[in-house]
């Protein structure tokens, strides 16, 4: 399992690289976590992308209302930004942040018309990949939570909206079965 982590403040871009083991997958998320959000321990080939993406959002949000922030809402356009970074991460073979052309979170998300109208924003982007169960919406997501600059992302007060993309497939040389996940936050003001 590998994830990364990146927050963007009025342009400005912060990467953070975490190796995670799945030792720290052991670890359970708010105890209800897995009985509210629908498939989430099931691993990506053998659930719809559309439910994955889900459930990401789900553990995200079941991780934010157990320390008091408020949820995340589903925004189509953060969605669409995510949705294209995670394929491409597994066409062209890379797991990064910035795509192979040099365009980062910030220009994804305008590309995808986010921001749009937007005099002020910000955004943060969390990546990963898992192979077999590690592969589950559960399992990036405890990643994420075991990780301090992912987990940094997710409870952020300041991030009101997010978009998840999967991309069935690795992002490295081989390939080979598994998921890679884009979990983009933001706020528009």
């Amino acid at each position: 399992m590998c994830v990364k982590a990146a927050a963007a403040r009025g342009g400005r871009l912060i990467l953070i690289l975490a190796g995670m083991t799945a030792g720290l997958l052991a670890a359970a998320g708010p105890a209800d976590a897995r009985a509210r959000c629908p498939q989430a321990t099931v691993a990506a080939a053998k659930v719809s992308g559309a439910a994955a993406a889900k459930a990401v959002q789900c553990l995200v949000n079941a991780e934010r209302t157990a320390r008091g922030l408020s949820k995340v809402r589903a925004a189509g356009r953060l969605r669409i930004a995510a949705q294209r970074h995670a394929p491409d991460m597994v066409a062209r073979r890379y797991f990064a942040h910035d795509s192979l052309d040099g365009s980062s979170l910030t220009d994804r998300a305008r590309r995808a018309g986010y921001l749009a109208g937007a005099r002020r924003y910000s955004l943060g982007e969390n990546i990963g990949w898992g192979q077999a169960h590690l592969s589950s919406a559960r399992a990036i997501v405890q990643a994420w939570m075991h990780s301090p600059g992912h987990r940094a992302i997710i409870l952020d007060r300041r991030f009101t909206e997010a978009g998840v993309g999967i991309a069935f497939g690795l992002p490295m040389a081989g390939g080979g079965a598994g998921a890679t996940y884009v979990l983009d936050v933001g706020r528009r003001g």
